[in-house]
């Protein structure tokens, strides 16, 4: 066994395999995010959605295939969910562009804020694009919502919020 299965056991046998993510939002994000003006936006605005972390970047073919799709999708579900984009761009000037280049009027975590690189190591991201569901609370429901999205837009949101109250 190597060092990262010890911890993974240790934490796994100590918290619960289900609690391995189940921070709250406070945790895993920052105080104040920005939105796609570049404007800070309270992290409460959260309260009671659906929350999507968008690990993406402008660079990456996959990422503007998919990125449409997940606009509708929000802009289609606003009410209860809400994307946070957690951008892979190697500038925040890239960032910027994609975000205004493909209308994605999501929050974002800032560019310099020190829990952008480490929500993609909290939720293991392999590869972009990657989209993590999380309930209001900041626990795990799915890190396959861009499948759901992809394959199952109209029930995807409904199958979410029936999980976020089932785990709840």
């Amino acid at each position: 066994m190597n060092y990262r299965h010890i911890i993974l056991y240790i934490t796994v046998m100590v918290f619960g395999f289900g609690s391995l993510h189940a921070e709250s939002l406070n945790k895993l994000l920052p105080e104040k995010l920005v939105n796609s003006d570049g404007e800070e936006v309270e992290l409460k605005s959260l309260e009671g959605k659906i929350v999507a972390l968008y690990f993406s970047a402008g660079w990456c073919p996959p990422c503007r295939a998919f990125t449409p799709s997940l606009v509708e999708f929000r802009n289609k579900h606003s009410d209860e969910f809400e994307v946070v984009f957690v951008s892979s761009d190697r500038t925040e000037e890239a960032m910027k562009k994609y975000m205004a280049d493909y209308k994605m009027d999501f929050l974002a975590v800032k560019y310099d804020a020190p829990q952008r690189p480490a929500l993609g190591r909290n939720f293991e991201v392999r590869g972009i694009p990657t989209l993590v569901i999380l309930d209001d609370k900041g626990n795990l429901i799915t890190k396959n919502g861009r499948g759901d999205v992809s394959q199952n837009a109209e029930t995807a949101l409904k199958t979410w919020q029936k999980q976020a109250k089932a785990d709840g």
